[in-house]
């Protein structure tokens, strides 16, 4: 394996492994952004030792009792007191093995959702919040949280070290939210899982469209969570979301790992029984009076898809209109991207084009790529082949995703493959 190889393989590695390692640090030394910081001590070690080594038959193992033995070493330097030394090592020794996962001895029953709970703290602002969980504890990178933000990198740089810096100076600790504490913290508790799922869901960046490892954490996250608030409508809303979207991932991509899209996929692929669990999981979120909800309603959207026997079949009329509910309760332009598709599937292409005239000049959508993608997919329609080309290479050359880079030029050359010789050259 050469240097390059033995540097993507850890990186690979890390993203797995770097949850599990902060939840356990900060299970241990009872401050999380200290834990972070060790953690990022681990993968150095890594990234200078593995490429003369070679990675370990245990790489998560090896990373852990590096960021360990980094503990052990700061409490040492920093002469912290006897008691702490006397809690770390409790604590490590009464810590699962390497091959064991922490099960948490209370209702969460899940670390790694109690982590989140914690970083989502009342004290820091919402935006922070959420930034900070998605970099530190779920191992997304800025520039993927800033995507999904739809705002510049730097800015997400900034929440993120406001936040730690926050966290660092108030004192507060690894803890279990009281029942009074979760209701306070649940937004952003969803937020973060709803992101992470949509980030593993179609991938920002790098060479695969899909990430399954993420779309399987958040889902486990959300099916914890509504044990953890039984009460809640837009847990199960999100859960619904989730659960039905990750039905359609065995349709979604080729065996190579090309984009199939939703018109074009395999629906026997889908999986039937997820789709259900999902629904059912809506009916909870409209019982418990949350049919209006921001998840709920997108799930209620994907209902009409994932309920249609084939894409003729599609409730493009009802989903236009929840898109509708969905845009006066919750505005944003990415809503309204998708509510002109809706609405070019009901009432033409010109009309979808005409509501996303409209768009053009919103900030948060400047080089967003999927609004000249919806443009030259309208204006394919309308037999206006070179304009629609023009539209793909401007989406193709926006893309950070090499698998999606590559679906949107396909589309930009289809699009030319049917244009008079005069036009295509």
């Amino acid at each position: 394996m050469n240097a390059a190889d033995t540097h993507r393989a850890i990186l690979g590695v890390w993203r797995v492994e770097q949850p599990r390692l902060i939840t356990r640090l900060a299970r241990m030394l009872r401050d999380v952004p200290l834990a972070e910081d060790l953690t990022q001590d681990a993968l150095l070690a890594a990234l200078e030792s593995w490429p003369r080594s070679g990675i370990p038959e245990r790489p998560g193992a090896w990373l852990m009792a590096t960021a360990k033995s980094k503990a052990m070493d700061h409490l040492r330097r920093r002469r912290m007191l006897e008691r702490k030394h006397l809690l770390l090592a409790e604590v490590s020794e009464a810590s699962p093995s390497f091959d064991s996962e922490d099960t948490g001895d209370d209702e969460f029953g899940d670390e790694l959702l109690r982590l989140i709970f914690t970083s989502c703290h009342p004290m820091l602002s919402p935006e922070a919040r959420a930034a900070l969980t998605l970099r530190m504890i779920c191992g997304l990178t800025t520039e993927e949280i800033a995507r999904a933000y739809l705002i510049a990198e730097a800015t997400i740089a900034q929440r993120i070290v406001r936040a730690k810096r926050s966290l660092s100076e108030s004192g507060l600790v690894y803890e279990t939210p009281s029942r009074g504490q979760l209701s306070a913290r649940l937004a952003s508790v969803l937020e973060v899982i709803y992101l992470i799922f949509n980030e593993g869901y179609t991938a920002a960046r790098g060479e695969d469209w899909i990430r399954p490892a993420l779309c399987d954490q958040a889902l486990r996250l959300g099916r914890v969570l509504i044990g953890v608030a039984p009460q809640e409508p837009e847990a199960y809303g999100l859960l619904a979301l989730m659960e039905m979207n990750a039905a359609r991932t065995p349709a979604r991509v080729s065996p190579t790992g090309e984009p199939i899209l939703m018109a074009e996929q395999d629906r026997s692929l889908w999986d039937a029984l997820q789709i259900r669990r999902g629904v059912h999981a809506l009916r909870q979120a409209e019982t418990l009076q949350g049919a209006k909800g921001f998840y709920a309603l997108q799930a209620a959207i994907v209902a009409c898809h994932s309920l249609a026997p084939t894409p003729e079949d599609t409730d493009w009329r009802r989903i236009a209109s929840l898109y509708g509910d969905l845009s006066a309760l919750f505005p944003s332009p990415i809503v309204e991207l998708n509510r002109a598709v809706a609405v070019g599937m009901v009432d033409g292409p010109e009309r979808g084009l005409l509501l996303l005239e409209g768009l053009r000049d919103a900030p948060q959508l400047a080089g967003y790529h999927l609004l000249p993608s919806v443009r030259g997919d309208f204006l394919q329609k309308l037999g206006r082949h070179a304009e629609a080309r023009a539209e793909f290479e401007i989406a193709a050359a926006l893309a950070g995703n090499r698998r999606e880079r590559d679906l949107l030029n396909r589309r930009a050359r289809e699009a030319t493959a049917v244009l008079p010789t005069s036009q295509a050259s």
